[in-house]
């Protein structure tokens, strides 16, 4: 368990949950096996009926979205040169870690509600996937069951207690 996170430094590895990782794999496959290919397509067709003008705004629409994809492709393999794969029985249930799921109570509302702790590169707000990083991520790292936790938040101070942590 010690090989597991509770926080991360800056250059350090990244931590993915396996679905992240390989979500990001096929996002990557999906990048490099079939846009970049479309987009060279689409560049040579542009060349060969001669549509190479200085005003364009066809091919720079295309160029620009090339420039997206490759450097998402860069940023993607950057990632993967520091990743590390969270193993579902390293993420710890006694405190918050990175991967873990943590029920949570809003003391003055008393509303309940539940979030994965992951790295900034996974999380997804519509999934309830948090960021380490966010105020509440960085606020539940390394708490306890039973433990009161606040959050210095945009919209003000937040308490909230620890309910759960469990893995997935």
């Amino acid at each position: 368990m010690s090989d597991h996170p509770t926080h991360v430094e800056a250059g350090s590895e990244t931590w993915l949950t396996p679905e992240g990782y390989q979500r990001m794999k096929e996002e990557l496959h999906h990048l490099t096996m079939v846009k970049r290919p479309e987009i060279a397509d689409r560049i040579r067709d542009s060349q060969q009926h001669g549509e190479f003008s200085e005003d364009n705004s066809e091919l720079d629409e295309v160029k620009f979205e090339q420039a997206m994809v490759e450097n998402r492709i860069g940023d993607l393999k950057m990632l993967f040169s520091t990743a590390r794969i969270l193993e579902p029985d390293n993420i710890p249930t006694d405190r918050v870690g990175i991967g873990s799921f943590v029920k949570v109570r809003d003391t003055q509302y008393g509303e309940e509600f539940e979030v994965r702790i992951v790295c900034s590169v996974e999380s997804d707000p519509d999934r309830d996937y948090i960021s380490n990083e966010s105020p509440m991520g960085s606020s539940l790292l390394g708490s306890a069951v039973g433990q009161h936790v606040t959050v210095e938040a945009p919209l003000g101070r937040q308490v909230y207690d620890v309910l759960e942590i469990r893995r997935a």
